[in-house]
């Protein structure tokens, strides 16, 4: 099972792939951890990735390709995989369906988590954490159970991410769908393009995806 997660920061990506990778026994694939990987093996693509990175530049598609190539050779991808923030471009993609045909491999899914910007923000906006244990609560979906006070550890203390502000979030999601529109026809056009909707119930969104994956 090989499949691309799309949607925007915060729609729930990382749950839902954590969930698709104990379903499929697959690997879920992120490019920046793959880079810190390369880099901190000294692998060919991870030396120059560093050399880009050190000379203050962003590295390359074809660094980033070239790197998910030598990441999908390895045993623990044999059963599939999980990309989840890459592609982001059009010519990332089309470098994508290069590399993975030379392999004579194709995706399974590309599988879109649809959001409702306005709610999205909402959501994100009023996540907050306890700064001890790390417990997420939420001013409207998730208060804690005695007002102030961590159900999980009893501390009182709390913190938000200084960029889950209204503008930060807007700005996101505009970089998200200006570079994800062009992506959408383009596997579209393939056949294997299948939407969910990302604002529903995490178990809801988990069957959706499922259903999407099943054959036919």
């Amino acid at each position: 099972m090989r499949m691309i997660l799309l949607g925007p920061p915060g729609a729930g990506k990382g749950t839902q792939a954590q969930r698709l990778v104990d379903a499929y026994n697959i690997v879920q694939l992120s490019t920046g951890d793959m880079l810190r990987a390369a880099v901190a093996a000294g692998t060919p693509i991870g030396q120059r990735a560093k050399a880009v990175m050190d000379a203050g530049d962003l590295v390359s598609d074809d660094i980033l390709v070239g790197m998910i190539s030598d990441r999908v050779n390895e045993d623990d991808c044999k059963n599939g995989f999980i990309l989840d923030g890459f592609p982001r471009t059009l010519a990332q993609a089309e470098a994508l369906e290069d590399m993975l045909a030379q392999k004579s491999l194709t995706l399974n899914a590309v599988i879109e988590m649809k959001v409702d910007d306005a709610l999205l923000i909402g959501r994100i906006t009023g996540r907050y954490t306890c700064a001890n244990c790390g417990a997420g609560y939420h001013d409207e979906n998730l208060q804690p159970k005695v007002a102030g006070i961590c159900d999980n550890c009893g501390r009182t203390d709390f913190s938000r991410r200084s960029d889950d502000n209204a503008e930060a979030v807007t700005t996101r999601l505009q970089a998200y769908h200006e570079q994800t529109a062009p992506l959408l026809p383009f596997y579209q056009a393939k056949g294997n393009l299948k939407t969910v909707d990302g604002m529903a119930d995490i178990d809801e969104v988990t069957r959706q995806m499922k259903a999407a994956l099943e054959p036919g």
